[in-house]
């Protein structure tokens, strides 16, 4: 009862990831990123194991379906894994195995992958990987955040949402942006706000960590 995304921007090299489900916690769970590496969608029967280790055979310098092949491999649980791997270049590749429920969904685009399970129908990941090729020239997160609820207009999930993460990374060992949102009737309006609030101060939170004698107060 999932649907997510992993996107890069072509422009800034960020890689970024959005999600959303009835469970609690989906932020700890299923997005996975590196800056300058790429990153790891993990859901269904989810195996956050699996994300860490997907991001260090992207370090290794392997592809994203080098990368998913190998994490497939090393799960003996896989028929219950649904995972995507965005590596550095913007390729992507997605695994569903034979257990995950349906409705599954899944699209691949330039720079963008978008799947979900137990979905209201198989629209959702194609509305969502246009929603994000739709808009080139806004900032990753946006773009990211138009996906999801592009996914959500679009049928979204069997049951109802309860929460969302929205994240990007850039050039630091930190995230750029990492908003969730958890135990809320309607996570994405939530989640929105919390972006629009986060936008205009992101760059700032970033400049106090690398030159904070010319910092914002914020």
């Amino acid at each position: 009862m999932t649907f997510s995304l992993l996107g890069r921007c072509a422009r800034t090299g960020q890689f970024g990831a959005a999600v959303t489900t009835s469970s609690i916690a989906v932020g700890t769970r299923v997005p996975f990123l590196a800056a300058g590496v790429g990153g790891v969608l993990t859901q269904h029967r989810t195996d956050p194991r699996l994300g860490p280790r997907g991001i260090e055979l992207l370090r290794s310098g392997c592809s994203a379906p080098e990368a998913l092949e190998a994490l497939v491999a090393s799960t003996p649980h896989h028929r219950w894994r649904q995972v995507a791997v965005m590596d550095r270049s913007g390729a992507t590749a997605h695994f569903d195995g034979a257990n995950v429920k349906p409705a599954r969904s899944v699209a691949h685009g330039k720079d963008v992958v978008a799947l979900g399970n137990i979905l209201a129908n198989e629209d959702v990941a194609p509305a969502m990987a246009a929603a994000f090729l739709d808009a080139p020239g806004q900032p990753l997160a946006e773009r990211l955040m138009r996906a999801l609820e592009a996914g959500e207009a679009a049928g979204g999930e069997h049951g109802d949402v309860t929460s969302a993460c929205l994240m990007v990374v850039d050039r630091e060992c930190f995230p750029y942006v990492d908003l969730r949102i958890d135990k809320d009737p309607a996570p994405l309006p939530a989640l929105r706000r919390l972006w629009e609030e986060y936008a205009p101060l992101a760059d700032g939170f970033v400049r106090r960590a690398v030159d904070p004698d010319d910092a914002p107060i914020i």
